[in-house]
Parts: C-alpha cells; sequence; structure tokens
C-alpha cells in the first residue's frame, strides 16, 4: 500500500482543496497574457538577485528538463525495485507522469501566456517537484510506519505536505527568478500536483488489491 490509512483522510482533503484551488486560478488567468496584481507584487519581491542565486536557480530549473527529471525518477524508481516494492514504484512513476501531464493539458485548456504566447499556467517544473517530493515523503512516511515508527496522522500529514511545500517552493522560486512563469502559476503547478498525487497512490493501491484477489 503506498498510500498510508493514517494520511488518507488529511491528504484527501488536501487534494480537494489543492483541485479547488488550482480550478480558481485558472479561471481568474484564463486567457490572459500578462501577470497580475499578486504576481507584481510576489515579482517584486524576488527580482534583483544576484548571479550566484541565479546559478542556484538554473541548477534547480535543470532538475525539471525531460534529462533531468528523467534522472531523478528513475532513481527513486531503482530504490523501489532494489527494495523489492513494485507497487512503490509504479506509483513514483504514475504520480509524477501524472502531475505532469495534468499541468500540459491545463496549459492548453486554460491558455494564459508568457512572453508573447508561450502557455504558462500552471507550472510543469513546480508540478514535478512537488509531485516528486510528495510520493517520496509518502512512501518514507509508510515505510516508518511499518518499522513502528509511525508518526501520527496529524504529525505525518505535517511532514508529507511540509517535503511537497518545500520542494515545491524551492523549485517556484526559480521559475519565478528566471522569469519563466508568473507566481500565480506556480501556486497552480504545486496545487496540481497536491492533487493529482494522492489521487494516484489511492488508483495504484485500489488496482494492485483488485489484481490481487483476482489471482488468489
Amino acid at each position: 500500500m503506498v498510500l498510508p490509512p493514517a494520511l488518507r483522510g488529511g491528504l484527501g482533503l488536501m487534494a480537494a482543496l489543492a483541485a479547488l484551488l488550482v480550478a480558481l486560478l485558472g479561471i481568474r488567468y484564463a486567457d490572459a497574457g500578462g501577470p497580475g496584481a499578486v504576481d507584481v507584487r510576489v515579482r517584486a519581491v524576488v527580482d534583483g538577485v544576484g548571479p550566484s542565486w541565479r546559478y542556484v536557480a538554473l541548477a534547480l530549473d535543470s532538475s525539471g528538463e525531460p534529462v533531468g527529471a528523467a534522472t531523478l525518477v528513475v532513481a527513486v524508481m531503482t530504490g523501489c525495485l532494489l527494495r523489492r516494492r513494485l507497487r512503490a514504484a509504479v506509483f513514483v512513476v504514475a504520480g509524477v507522469g501524472i502531475a505532469v501531464g495534468t499541468t500540459t493539458l491545463l496549459k492548453h485548456l486554460v491558455g494564459r501566456t508568457i512572453h508573447g504566447g508561450h502557455l504558462s499556467y500552471p507550472s510543469g517544473h513546480t508540478a514535478f517537484a512537488t509531485a516528486l517530493a510528495l510520493a517520496v515523503a509518502m512512501l518514507a512516511t509508510r515505510r516508518r510506519g511499518r518499522d513502528g515508527l509511525d508518526p501520527g496522522r496529524t504529525a505525518g500529514t505535517v511532514l508529507v505536505l511540509a517535503a511537497a511545500l518545500a520542494a515545491g517552493a524551492a523549485m517556484g522560486w526559480a521559475q519565478v527568478v528566471l522569469d519563466a512563469h508568473y507566481p500565480t502559476d506556480v501556486l497552480g503547478g504545486c496545487c496540481t500536483a497536491l492533487a493529482a498525487v494522492p489521487a494516484t497512490a489511492w488508483l495504484v493501491d485500489r488496482a494492485a488489491d483488485v489484481g490481487r484477489r483476482e489471482h488468489r
């Protein structure tokens, strides 16, 4: 099982709220071609970072590019397979893939653009980083529970959410610093992952359980 029972309620509520926010932002910025008031304020805070911080932003951004993203996913998947956790490996690949794929679909549906025509909402890079961190944190929490170190329902949910938000915030900061996305694009990407990954975990568990019953 990749969705820890103790986290189902908390992650389910989080996923529902995240999906609602993605929808609201998508409606608000549909067919927009420029920043909103929130974007302008946030950009004013992060603008003007030094060259050294831009190098950090570029490094983070590269981890969300196809080669960097594939390398990270394969590394996590390999770790799962070495532990003989096939379901976890499938979950990582599916969770990240569905989160990023959803951002691609939403970009065409929402139609928000940046830099003269590039679709921007929601941020796929931010969705990737958030989804991967969330999936790994969920698996780590499940592992702790099996080892008798279950942090508890509330603490476990907070830890998983904190890991996901930290990764999303780091990648989102990089996207804004590099002027690749508006800040609200970043928020939309993070929330897309927060909605997609728990749903994917539930689907993977359900499919695996059905398959197991059929083979009995």
